[in-house]
Formats: structure tokens, sequence, C-alpha cells
């Protein structure tokens, strides 16, 4: 495809959508907050990021607002088919330097990935990047709870088991269930609660707020990782004092939740 930066080539790598049911959480706990991160604004419809290099090698994001043809090559090269995406320029919304993802390929033939000269892209930002694999905070929160949805399986029985009764007096953990709670009464912005399906009925949750994320099933188990506790997994009682009944609330989440049309 061509950017919109001069109408040079780029050659495109992958592809992720930013719509209030899925999105990189790495850009934020909603969507309305994953797009201001990209500069763009939140429309109901989403978009799709197209991550490539140019002729350069240079590292490009571009945000297209044809949904529908991004998920097309998503779906295509899930299944392990050819799918050349090259959405058309009026689709385009911005070019961005840089990527908000790690990726571990690059297109053959062209110098190796590097980010372009602050401000290429017209806009004067720093280039997108993807979050250091250093440290802990609500990035590395988030994507662990991803991991976690990911590899439930593994998960559930490794930690369910004995977690349990360690974290059923976390002041944290509290904190979170109720703030979640509230979402059930009050809704919060879009894509801060999401769900999906997960087989044999059951869905997939993923909430997240102000220093806590949460993933569960709904009819099982779910876990909490917290700010304040790098690196840690709570396993969620089923009750508890001072804790919402677990069944009960995550039935109500994903009553409220964003899900996949």
């Amino acid at each position: 495809m061509s950017d919109d930066e001069g109408g040079g080539s780029l050659y495109v790598l992958t592809a992720v959508l930013l719509t209030p049911t899925q999105f990189p959480s790495v850009l934020g706990d909603d969507f309305p907050e994953a797009c201001s991160q990209l500069g763009v604004a939140p429309s109901r419809s989403g978009y799709g990021l197209v991550l490539g290099q140019d002729e350069e090698g240079a590292r490009w994001t571009v945000v297209v607002d044809d949904v529908a043809l991004v998920a097309a090559a998503i779906a295509s090269w899930d299944c392990g088919m050819e799918y050349d995406l090259s959405p058309d320029e009026r689709t385009i919304v911005a070019s961005l330097a840089g990527w908000p993802l790690e990726l571990s390929v690059a297109a053959s033939g062209i110098p190796e990935p590097h980010d372009p000269e602050q401000g290429a892209d017209g806009t004067g930002r720093v280039p997108l990047a993807p979050p250091s694999a250093e440290g802990w905070g609500p990035v590395q929160r988030r994507m662990g709870a991803d991991q976690i949805a990911r590899e439930w399986a593994d998960w559930h029985e490794r930690v369910a088991t004995d977690g349990g009764a360690a974290a059923a007096a976390h002041p944290g953990l509290a904190r979170a269930l109720e703030q979640a709670a509230g979402y059930t009464r009050n809704p919060p912005p879009p894509g801060r609660v999401r769900s999906s399906f997960a087989g044999e009925g059951a869905r997939t949750l993923r909430a997240d707020g102000a220093g806590w994320s949460l993933v569960a099933r709904t009819g099982g188990s779910a876990f909490v990782l917290l700010d304040e506790e790098p690196g840690e997994v709570l396993a969620v009682p089923r009750e508890g004092p001072d804790l919402p009944e677990l069944p009960g609330l995550l039935e109500a989440l994903d009553r409220v939740a964003a899900r996949p049309a």
C-alpha cells in the first residue's frame, strides 16, 4: 500500500483491530484511551492498525477506518492463508511513526526496522514504541492479564487451588472488585469491560480500572493483577467478607461488556 506522507510504499507486516470490543491493551484501559494514545477520535465503528515498513525500513503504523478489510486480512492470516492488505488511501486516518507493538518479523530486501526521525509523520510526536519489558506498571499489568486469558487452562490449574485463600483479605483485591461491581451499576467507558467466546457456553471477561486488571471465565474462576503487586496474580475467592459474590459479579459484568458482533 502507499502511505500518506508522500505516496511512498508501505510493506505491510501485520495488522490489529482497534474497536470497543478488541484493541491492544498496551494502549490503555479502554477504547477511548487507546484512541487517545494514537491521536484519533473514538469512532464507534473503530479502526484497523496496519503495521509496516517504508522503502527505507522505517517503522510506520497506519490507522485506517476500513475495519472490515483489516478484519478479513487478520482472519485469513490466522487461517494460514495469504491476503494482500492494501487499504484505499481514502480510508487512511493517520500515519504514525513507529509501532506500538513488538514485532519479530521484518520486510525482506529493505533496511532493518528503525524509527524515522521524530516529526517525520508531521505530528511532532515521539515515535510509537512497544512497552519496556523492564519494570511493572499499568501496561505490564494489562499485558499480564492478556497472557492469563490466552493461557487460561494453565493458570487456572496453577493458581486457583492455593491462591484464593491468600488473596481473600488483600485490600487491593477488594478495591478492584468493588470498582468492577460499580461498572455493573454505572456503565464504564467502551471497552473497559470486554467479553469474548470461550467455548462450552462460557465467556472470557477482561476488565480494567485504576491500578487493576481482571480476567475471568463466566461460571468459573477469576484473577486480578494489581499495580501495587508487581508480577503477582491473585485468585479471586468465590465469596468472602466484604467481597461481592463472584458468580453473580461475573454474570453482571458480562451483561454490560462490549462483545464482538
